[in-house]
């Protein structure tokens, strides 16, 4: 019997619809992770990029537990000095309701050109609206 090595031409994707409406940041990014590297499949392998679309909606109705939307802190900095620059997340979500899903999905996925390959597969939205009805998304329930 053969090892099975997935090639990427074999990979076949599926498209996913997640609404984050009163979701919790943090376990919805840790279930969505899994889902964009391809562990979810029988014909995972570590090396390739077999994961699939997802497609978040309503992300500015993400729940944080506590005090998080003052506390919880972004960084940025312009490589200048002093250029460092800090956000919560309320400011943040206010002004970008995306990047929270987003930041939080890609803490979890590969640091590397893999990594970065996997995250152009996250689609968030604010609204209930996206482009990406032709696709036609199966819901997802977490």
């Amino acid at each position: 019997m053969k090892t099975f090595v997935t090639k990427p031409a074999e990979v076949e994707r599926e498209w996913y619809i997640v609404d984050a409406t009163d979701q919790t940041l943090g376990r919805l990014a840790s279930q969505i992770a899994p889902i964009l590297r391809g562990k979810h499949k029988p014909t995972y392998s570590p090396h390739v990029d077999c994961g699939d679309f997802i497609v978040v909606i309503n992300a500015d109705k993400i729940a944080v537990t506590g005090r998080r939307m003052d506390q919880k802190k972004y960084y940025r900095h312009s490589n200048y000095p002093g250029g460092l620059t800090e956000t919560s997340l309320r400011d943040l979500l206010q002004r970008y309701p995306d990047r929270p899903i987003r930041f939080a999905v890609k803490g979890m996925l590969p640091k590397s050109k893999l990594g970065r390959k996997m995250l152009t597969k996250l689609k968030v939205y604010a609204g209930d609206e996206h482009p990406h009805q032709a696709q036609q998304p199966k819901e997802l329930k977490f």
